[in-house]
């Protein structure tokens, strides 16, 4: 069962917060499920609480980078927030877990009735730009083991865990690169002590080696959050 344990809901006035989590019910998020596609009508607005989301664009009709990610510290249909219904990107359960859904015109009608929601999710907004438009500038400028880096820390803050699954394969999707850019990146962060790779279980060994192996966005990232947030 889901608890409030999402950052925006936590941030609103009582009254506010038991308003909003009135009209939510409690939902697990499972592995690879998707949540919308990019150019549907949203249905549903998700807060997690333990799981997380990772948000991927579409080059030539076809899922290929993700551009952000979402965890307890945001929400999935913040465009909703601008008032556009169809969503931006497709949303991909990356860390299964709990979540906050409530449905799309409950969640408008909230906005609407509580501006102290509209002023946080505002400010989330311009976060999630933030962290967009760095993602753009980390794909053209970064080398591959400094946004792998870079995601590591993005998944582990997310998962809230040192130890968590994922491939190869799904890294080289993730990040819009070739396997084999992934597994020579992986190899030399695994050489450094930094994190421990065997069969899919990914354990991170040294965060602050991995933060200082990761690119300057991962703390651009961070500080623009605490700043607003």
């Amino acid at each position: 069962m889901a608890t409030a344990e999402n950052h925006l809901i936590e941030l609103l006035p009582r009254k506010d917060r038991a308003r909003l989590l009135a009209h939510c019910e409690p939902v697990q998020l499972e592995l690879s499920e998707v949540l919308c596609e990019a150019g549907t009508p949203t249905r549903h607005v998700y807060f997690p609480t333990d799981g997380f989301i990772s948000l991927v664009t579409l080059v030539d009709g076809s899922p290929s980078l993700e551009v952000g990610m979402v965890g307890r510290e945001g929400m999935v249909g913040s465009q909703l927030v601008l008032g556009v219904v169809n969503a931006p990107l497709r949303a991909l359960v990356q860390g299964p877990g709990a979540a906050w859904r409530i449905g799309t015109k409950a969640f408008r009608s909230e906005l609407e009735h509580s501006p102290a929601l509209q002023r946080g999710l505002n400010r989330y907004v311009y976060v999630l730009m933030a962290q967009l438009a760095a993602s753009a500038g980390c794909l053209r400028f970064h080398q591959i083991g400094a946004r792998l880096a870079r995601w590591l820390l993005m998944t582990q803050d997310r998962a809230h865990a040192d130890s968590f699954h994922v491939t190869h394969e799904f890294l080289a999707y993730m990040l819009g690169v070739r396997r084999v850019g992934i597994t020579t990146a992986a190899s030399a962060l695994q050489r450094g002590g930094l994190i421990e790779y065997h069969r899919g279980e990914l354990t991170v060994l040294d965060r602050s080696g991995l933060e200082a192996a990761a690119c300057g966005c991962y703390a651009a990232d961070r500080r623009t959050y605490a700043e607003l947030l």
